[in-house]
């Protein structure tokens, strides 16, 4: 599905350059839930984000290849990704508000996935948000941070996409709607032959809900195992960097 082989990403600030990833490489197959663990700094963001061309370039500097359906995305122009990340590969960040156009209604937003109703409303009932009656009439600024991501997922969801990668995405939500999450996602890559890439500081989640998981420290990332080989073999890195999450996967 997706095969990333990325040689260095660098980071710009003034006159000096930063190398934050180097020798990442990673394959994403079919009917998979894949998740990146790693403490603040580690560059996870930047590393999904580098993936669909969302960097921005003034700042970021990035040399490999993103295989995806016989592209290399790293080398397509804006529009080119705009269509991927409009219908192939979805997104949802860590801070859902402000990914959206604060001007515009949600409805913009659900309509031009066209949609039938009956299914976004199916939809918009299991992640326990508003029928599309009530919600289409709020903007992003009226809905919660938790809401806002719930919604940002909902859209993910309904635009069938082949790959969904999500930022953090237990971070606003309590354990109830992580749970949501947690099963739809699961649903998704059986159902639809799709794969999703999450990225987390939460041990648990990523215990329960990963097929594979990877560790990136020290701008490397390590090959992806299945939840209990993985753990086994990072036990003494993930005590150091994720010491209150071990401690809890682990209690």
């Amino acid at each position: 599905m997706l095969a990333a082989s990325i040689e260095k990403l660098i980071v710009n600030s003034g006159n000096s350059q930063t190398t934050l990833l180097n020798d990442v490489g990673f394959k994403l197959d079919k009917n998979q839930i894949y998740t990146i663990v790693g403490k603040n700094g580690t560059g996870k963001t930047t590393l999904i984000k580098s993936l669909t061309g969302l960097l921005d370039k003034r700042f970021y500097a990035i040399s490999g290849k993103v295989i995806f359906e016989g592209k290399n995305l790293l080398s397509l122009d804006d529009e080119e990704l705009k269509i991927i990340r409009r219908h192939k590969i979805k997104c949802v960040f860590q801070d859902a508000r402000n990914s959206f156009d604060q001007l515009k209604k949600l409805k913009y937003y659900f309509k031009n996935l066209n949609n039938p109703l009956t299914e976004v409303d199916e939809t918009l009932v299991y992640f326990l948000l508003p029928k599309s009656s009530e919600l289409y009439n709020l903007h992003a600024y009226e809905v919660s941070g938790g809401m806002a991501q719930r919604i940002s997922l909902a859209l993910a969801l309904l635009a069938h996409p082949s790959l969904i990668i999500l930022d953090e995405p237990t971070s606003g939500v309590d354990s109830a709607i992580a749970n949501l999450f947690l099963l739809k996602l699961k649903e998704f890559v059986k159902d639809d032959s799709c794969s999703v890439l999450l990225v987390t500081q939460d041990l648990r989640f990523a215990n329960m809900i990963s097929d594979k998981i990877a560790l990136i420290t020290n701008g490397k990332l390590t090959q992806f195992l299945p939840p209990d080989k993985f753990f086994k073999s990072q036990e003494n890195i993930l005590a150091d960097n994720l010491i209150d999450s071990y401690l809890q996967l682990t209690a």
